[in-house]
């Protein structure tokens, strides 16, 4: 079972390696790097690739790590007793099966997403350890075991918001995504926009990585930001000629797409006026 990439995700050797040797070792992907490098969308192409289903978890500050288990819901049973409702005799009706369940008792092998880890509280990963390294767990209210069919190959983003803890961490196999030089940004480019004309493409990059390595800059945009970008100059039939001059002389075409706060549009607006003050 070999990830080499699909026709809409370009993986680069350093990256086909990893996924392979985590699954190999059948140990979690721990995926760093910028938002809008393709960290989620990796777990969908892997599960494309080899066939199979993907079951996302998408952790938000609030998501405590017994979630992903399962839930009791007292609540309900306390107003079905009320209401003299038969189901209250057996408690298995309340429980609410989480992500991590549904993964484990699946009937063939699936990819499990845990998407942004570092968004809940530091012991939430702390507390999903034994689940992800033994693949299994008790349901205390029945008393049962779940116990994974097939080992589902899992697959942890983080965005770096916050330090994962170290013994998280042993339990992992890592990898950054580096973001992509302009060679590589152009293949991805070049897959979401087949036919684009050779000039817009460079002259495109060419401001994009202008903008990007602006100092001062709060936010640079990302990959995903970037191909949005291409797509709106291709949509509004942009020529080449209209991006070739610094985006530190005018503010950049359609810079909604790529500046997203106000801080970074105030910065290029000052530049472009000091650049007309000095012509």
């Amino acid at each position: 079972m070999q990830f080499q990439g699909t026709q809409t995700y370009l993986a680069g050797k350093d990256l086909r390696i990893s996924v392979n040797a985590a699954i190999a070792l059948q140990r979690p992907l721990l995926v760093k790097g910028e938002p809008g490098t393709g960290k989620t969308e990796l777990a969908r192409e892997i599960a494309a690739a080899l066939g199979l289903r993907l079951i996302a978890w998408t952790v938000k500050s609030t998501t405590r790590a017994a979630q992903g288990l399962y839930e009791y819901d007292a609540v309900s049973r306390l107003r079905d007793s009320q209401l003299g409702d038969p189901r209250v005799q057996d408690i298995a009706n309340y429980i609410r099966r989480g992500k991590l369940w549904e993964a484990f008792a699946a009937p063939e092998r699936v990819i499990l997403l845990i998407d942004e880890i570092d968004k809940a509280d530091i012991e939430f990963p702390n507390d999903l350890l034994q689940e992800l390294d033994r693949m299994e767990f008790d349901v205390y209210e029945t008393g049962e075991t779940v116990r994974a069919v097939h080992r589902p190959i899992v697959v942890i983003t983080s965005n770096n918001e916050k330090e994962l803890p170290d013994a998280f961490l042993r339990r992992c196999f890592f990898h950054y995504i580096q973001f992509p030089d302009p060679e590589t940004l152009a293949r991805i480019v070049e897959i979401h926009h087949p036919g684009i004309k050779r000039d817009l493409l460079r002259a495109a990059l060419t401001q994009f990585y202008e903008i990007r390595e602006q100092p001062g800059l709060k936010k640079r945009p990302s990959t995903s930001e970037a191909l949005d970008w291409i797509r709106l100059l291709v949509a509004e039939d942009i020529e080449a000629q209209d991006l070739r001059e610094s985006p530190t002389k005018a503010l950049p075409k359609l810079h909604g797409a790529l500046l997203k706060n106000e801080q970074d549009v105030h910065l290029f607006e000052r530049l472009a006026f000091l650049a007309r003050r000095q012509g």
